[in-house]
């Protein structure tokens, strides 16, 4: 395979730290540091801030000789090419990631998660990130895009389900309102349109959503999701193959579009072209369409005083746009509040970056999601306000719910030392 310095630079950063943040090596050895809950959920995501004592979980012998072999494999393909050292250290950081969280699920109790398993997966993401995320052939997203099911013969959905699916804690990962979220593919069945008003945690949140949605009974429906999506998901190296899986309607967020005042007027028709093909979709008579948005435009941030994880506030002419579409479209229209617990899985830097190639981590841990019940229609022309509100209101209660779900319930506790 051959890199480019430029390449790597991208690729590293992009989805390099897609793993652990709590895992750091010591003398060779990886350590896990838990100053989590039971389930490996941090308690300053709750209203409580106490954590239980640290606790160090090493990578098995076998993991270790694996991921030494690869990381040989890919340092001399860097050194081929004289990638500068600063590169070389971001590519051993993210395997060493990588592997840290999936050797902790194999420790959990999953045998299928192998060294050999892992190593694949990087490879596998590499590959296609450079393939289809870099130089001439690089991928390209229109305004609406239809997931990749079989492009030159890989199915990129299930790639990315794949990819992050070892790193949850499923067993151990609630779900609350499924009442609600049969109400609402029963909706879809009927020809209905479907909106879930989103917290937004990781960059994984598609996949989480694909995954406990599965854990339902509806692992077809979920591939059938369209997911409102920034720029940095449709331009990032080795976020691209990933994207590429997903049904998306692209859009640049309002935090984004004044970051560079020459391109805001074509940022501005992109979004428009992408309103109008979402309102074709709503449209449509003959089947139900799913959107889900996060209304904050971005992820929720730590707060760095409290150290607890707020969801950031809903944008009312966001939800006030979605509306409008409903309205417009001449079919049945259904919003839900949709609460999501993911922070942990890929932890997003506390500050908003503008850019792409920004520092991302993940871990094994549980998520956690919830389904309201059907917004009521509150609010006005004039108080237009009151609907965002419930919306919101109704997001911060799911999350709540989650937050005492993964707290009381019943988990494993954390694994002895693998016997090397």
């Amino acid at each position: 395979m051959k890199f480019a310095t430029l390449c790597l630079a991208s690729l590293f950063c992009s989805y390099t730290s897609a793993f652990t943040s709590s895992i750091r090596s010591n003398n060779g050895v990886s350590l896990i540091n838990k100053n989590v809950n039971k389930f490996g959920v941090r308690r300053w995501m709750s209203s409580e801030i106490a954590v239980p004592p640290t606790t160090e979980v090493e990578m098995s012998s076998e993991f270790e000789a694996v991921r030494d072999a690869t990381l040989e494999q890919l340092k001399g393909q860097l050194n081929a090419v004289n990638a500068k050292p600063e590169l070389i250290s971001g590519l051993v950081h993210f395997v060493n990631e990588y592997f840290g969280a999936l050797s902790m699920a194999n420790a959990r109790g999953n045998e299928d998660i192998t060294p050999e398993f892992v190593a694949k997966q990087i490879v596998s993401a590499i590959q296609y990130g450079m393939a289809y995320g870099t130089g001439e052939d690089k991928y390209t997203f229109g305004v609406q895009h239809r997931a990749q099911r079989d492009y030159e013969g890989n199915d990129f959905y299930k790639f990315g389900c794949n990819f992050f699916r070892p790193a949850m804690d499923l067993e151990n990962s609630p779900f609350v309102g499924k009442e609600n979220l049969d109400e609402a593919m029963d909706f879809i069945k009927q020809g209905h349109n479907v909106v879930f008003f989103a917290n937004h945690q990781s960059e994984a949140d598609p996949q989480v959503v694909s995954c406990m949605l599965e854990k339902c009974g509806y692992s077809q429906e979920a591939s059938e999701i369209y997911f409102v999506a920034g720029h940095k998901v449709t331009t990032d190296t080795l976020a691209i193959p990933f994207s590429m899986g997903r049904n998306l309607i692209c859009i640049h967020s309002k935090k984004h579009l004044d970051a560079d005042m020459d391109t805001k007027p074509v940022k501005q028709k992109q979004n428009l072209m992408a309103m109008t093909s979402m309102l074709k979709l709503l449209r449509d008579p003959d089947q139900g369409c799913m959107i889900w948005v996060a209304p904050s435009g971005g992820r929720d941030r730590r707060d760095l005083t409290t150290n607890q994880v707020p969801i950031a506030p809903f944008d009312q002419k966001t939800i006030d746009m979605f509306r409008l579409m409903g309205n417009k479209s001449k079919q049945p229209m259904h919003y839900y509040s949709m609460s999501m617990i993911s922070y942990d899985l890929c932890p997003p830097p506390d500050f908003v970056e503008v850019g792409t190639g920004e520092q991302r981590n993940v871990r094994f841990v549980p998520v956690g999601l919830t389904v309201s019940k059907e917004l009521e229609n509150k609010g006005g022309v004039e108080t237009r306000h009151l609907f965002t509100e419930h919306a919101e209101e109704e997001c911060q209660l799911g999350y709540q719910a989650l937050l005492e779900a993964m707290d009381t319930s019943s988990s494993s506790s954390v694994p002895e030392k693998p016997q090397n």
